[in-house]
């Protein structure tokens, strides 16, 4: 009979999820018995066939119907459909063959997964009892959040958040992506919603070549707190443009207010 199948869960980083890596799992797992050897019985002694079925593992039954007399098969209950019972069974696992133990592996995450993948690792489940074969288990994966970038697909996004100051004049910063520092240069007069893209710097596909694009999409932070100086040159800046600003009348301000409620 064969063991049963396990399922455990891994967490790993956002970067070992796109470059992958190797992670460690831990399971509670039926493992083979070793003062038994997964026979069951104890030293000195060993299964004997069962003297219900013969061996076979099934019993078979006549009952009388309508249409005549019906053979049926069932599991012997005896032996519970495995030919074989243990007369002096093994102390130490009670004649299963097996026992119960705490067991870690190696998993390879491949580079690309995403949250919810499953991996499967053949035979690496529950050892089947008297030297059942194991069955397999299958690891979900999990992916810790970004500070910075979220995922889409094969595309990594950063919203990026500039001063107006920057926006409007156009700045080069030193941008770091997964792969490390790129030169991230912003055109001047740059508004919320526009893109840049750096080609390749994405997640890898799982089927195939080549990775996806890092995406990033600006948003211009308008300030809400400024000093008097800051606020005389913006004043001074919207004269110069011939653009029409609050006055600085706080009583104004209200009036405005007022209206929009």
């Amino acid at each position: 009979m064969p063991g049963e199948d396990l399922e455990s869960v891994i967490e790993v980083d956002f970067e070992d999820a796109v470059f992958g890596v190797e992670a460690e799992v831990s399971v509670r797992t039926a493992v083979v018995c070793e003062t038994c050897e997964a026979t069951g019985a104890a030293s000195g002694s060993g299964p004997e066939t069962c003297g219900d079925c013969g061996g076979a593992g099934q019993v078979q039954r006549v009952r009388q119907s309508m249409l005549g007399q019906m053979l049926t098969s069932t599991a012997c209950p005896t032996c519970s459909g495995r030919g074989q019972v243990i007369p002096n069974p093994c102390s130490h696992c009670s004649g299963e063959g097996r026992i119960v133990e705490d067991r870690s592996f190696n998993v390879q995450v491949r580079a690309g997964v995403d949250e919810g993948t499953t991996l499967r690792l053949t035979g690496r489940g529950a050892v089947g009892p008297r030297g059942g074969p194991a069955g397999d288990l299958y690891v979900r994966v999990r992916v810790r959040s970004h500070p910075v970038f979220e995922r889409h697909g094969v595309d990594l996004l950063h919203r990026l958040h500039l001063p107006m100051t920057q926006a409007t004049l156009g700045v080069v910063l030193e941008y770091e992506t997964l792969d490390g520092v790129e030169e991230l240069v912003v055109p001047r007069g740059t508004t919320t919603g526009e893109t840049f893209r750096f080609r390749g710097r994405g997640v890898p596909h799982l089927q195939g070549r080549g990775r996806g694009d890092l995406v990033i999409e600006v948003h211009v932070d308008t300030p809400t707190e400024l000093s008097d100086e800051a606020e005389r040159l913006l004043r001074a800046l919207a004269d110069e443009r011939d653009e029409v600003v609050a006055d600085e009348d706080e009583s104004l301000i209200s009036k405005i207010r007022s209206a929009f409620r």
